[in-house]
């Protein structure tokens, strides 16, 4: 998945160090195996623990932020998801000389799906469509502000700047003044009048598991809390084809502004990804490679 350092400020993370911290923190699971598990994730690092646990440790500061943020919601979250979501198992601290704090989840199984790729998009499609139903019903008081689903105009300068860092690009082929125009025109939409909703805010392939081409689980919760349910309309363009992409529309009542503000959104994401990513992270650029494609298309 990754073909180089991912990030400037990554902390480095080996199995030895995941033993240790293991061993230091829960002598009972000392003597089982600890395996690196390959992953397109960008914040956090997984290690297999045994057969049915993973430690999940943050790459970079940013990511403690997540640790604690599904500490506190997940164990409230689960029972009101048709889905199933990580279950903390145990919580470790810094150790070792690793400077944050770091969990350990049940395994859930499943495979990632891939665009392009789905043998029951259709199916699949209903699935997400009744996840993100139930999590903008949740009415969990006290919820934090999602780290997506605020206005658009927040995105404005970064997503221009990374679309400026992509016409320096040539041989990735985007063509940036269309990209510029659905931008544009996503920016000129209202911003949602009405009260913020609970979303997971990074519905990427990466954080879906599936089996038989069915939705198992949903996981990385990092970015959860409220805000515009557009933003939970990423796999629209992220994952699924056109035909299931106006079913996953229907399921969820979404209207012309909310569609726009979505694409938009899901555009952004796609463009600030692809010049970062692309010589660091193979599933990251790739997908956003997808996203501009699929966007251009409908547009």
């Amino acid at each position: 998945m990754t073909t180089g350092r991912l990030h400037p400020d990554l902390h480095p993370i080996d199995e030895d160090l995941v033993r240790r911290l293991v061993a230091g923190r829960f002598p009972r699971w000392a003597e089982l195996p600890v395996e690196r598990f390959p992953s397109g994730g960008t914040v956090n690092a997984m290690y297999r623990l045994g057969a049915d646990m993973v430690v999940r440790l943050p790459l970079v500061a940013g990511g403690a932020r997540d640790v604690a943020l599904e500490r506190e919601w997940l164990p409230r979250l689960a029972p009101l998801l048709p889905t199933a979501v990580p279950e903390v198992l145990a919580t470790g601290e810094p150790a070792e000389g690793f400077p944050w704090p770091w969990s350990v989840y049940r395994w859930l199984s499943g495979r990632n799906p891939e665009a392009g790729a789905l043998s029951e998009p259709v199916r699949l499609t209903e699935d997400l469509a009744g996840f993100v139903t139930a999590m903008r019903g949740v009415g969990l008081p006290g919820a934090p502000r999602a780290h997506r689903g605020g206005p658009l105009s927040e995105l404005d300068a970064e997503t221009r700047a990374a679309i400026e860092r992509l016409r320096g690009i040539p041989e990735e082929g985007v063509d940036c003044d269309a990209v510029t125009a659905v931008w544009e025109g996503a920016m000129r939409v209202p911003d949602r009048e009405g009260d913020p909703v609970w979303l997971h805010a990074d519905l990427m392939p990466g954080n879906l598991l599936v089996d038989a081409g069915r939705l198992t689980a949903v996981i990385d919760f990092g970015c959860m809390g409220v805000g515009d349910p557009a933003c939970d309309l990423f796999p629209a363009w992220n994952l699924l084809p056109a035909d299931a992409r106006a079913v996953f529309r229907e399921a969820l009542d979404v209207d012309e502004a909310a569609w726009r503000r979505g694409r938009g959104r899901t555009l952004s994401q796609a463009v600030i990804a692809l010049p970062y990513y692309r010589r660091t992270n193979r599933a990251m650029a790739d997908n956003a490679r997808h996203v501009i494609r699929e966007v251009l298309g409908e547009s």
